[in-house]
């Protein structure tokens, strides 16, 4: 019998899980404008749910901070139906550059609303018993410093001594198939790849890559960057993958921003 993966939410990351996973022979059934599925349509939705091995969802918290999916389908997940969710490395807050695991602490009632909703829906599918792959920032084939050039997007901004974490979309779906696979215990994943840096050195080697000019070195405080955007370069963490290499056997396709990129220059 066909192995059958319902994921709730097709966007970015859920489109790249869905390829891979039908390229192994799964079927793969999603909720979203690019899925078989409306979101609302609750009675189609339960049926896939109801003939599915494993379920996994995209879908970040709503705006007021509830997890769509749990709202309106938790009743419907099975007893021993796999599980995934797709959260956040923000749930470790600002680490001040320090590296952080599985085991570090995430936000507790002092984070940023956002933060917190998203600790807390992770909470909710991890007391459910799922595998809640924590992803950095994501990027890859439409979405990458090449496009944020092209576009007229790319900044480079004074933030100090600031670095982050960010993995492949290819290597988001290769860790979900590998938790599978490798029968992952529930609880909290780390997929990024192995070389955390700042904006700066990702748009600089796509500059140099593509033969373009830097963008202008902008200070922090007078970039005029939003809320969000701020809160970006407030935080400071690097985010460890040894967990999954070690249980999972998984391993970064693209293990830094240079393979990545010199992957989507374009041609």
């Amino acid at each position: 019998m066909t192995p059958r993966l319902v994921i709730f939410g097709l966007g970015y990351a859920g489109q790249a899980i869905a390829s891979l996973f039908t390229a192994r022979g799964w079927e793969a059934i999603a909720t979203g404008r690019a899925g078989q599925l409306a979101f609302d349509d609750d009675g189609a939705v339960r049926l896939a749910m109801a003939d599915a091995s494993h379920v996994l969802s995209t879908v970040p918290p709503d705006g007021t901070g509830a997890d769509p999916v749990l709202e309106r389908y938790g009743a419907a997940l099975r007893p021993g139906q796999w599980l995934g969710y797709l959260s956040s490395t923000g749930v470790y807050g600002d680490c001040a550059g320090a590296w952080v695991d599985e085991s570090a602490a995430v936000v507790g009632a002092g984070a940023s609303g956002r933060r917190m909703a998203r600790a807390e829906c992770e909470a909710a599918w991890l007391a459910r018993g799922a595998r809640a792959f924590r992803l950095p920032g994501i990027y890859g084939p439409g979405r990458n410093a090449f496009t944020r050039l092209a576009g007229g997007h790319a900044r480079r901004i004074d933030a100090g001594p600031q670095v982050f974490s960010r993995v492949h979309v290819a290597d988001i779906a290769s860790g979900v198939l590998a938790a599978v696979e490798r029968q992952a215990a529930p609880g909290a994943w780390n997929l990024a790849d192995d070389l955390p840096a700042s904006n700066n050195a990702v748009i600089e080697e796509a500059c140099r890559l593509a033969g373009l000019p830097l963008p202008p070195l902008e200070p922090l405080e007078s970039a005029g960057l939003s809320p969000q955007a701020r809160g970006f370069y407030a935080e400071n963490r690097r985010v460890a993958n040894g967990k999954a290499r070690r249980l999972l056997g998984w391993s970064p396709r693209y293990p830094t921003y240079r393979e990545g990129l010199a992957a989507l220059l374009p041609g």
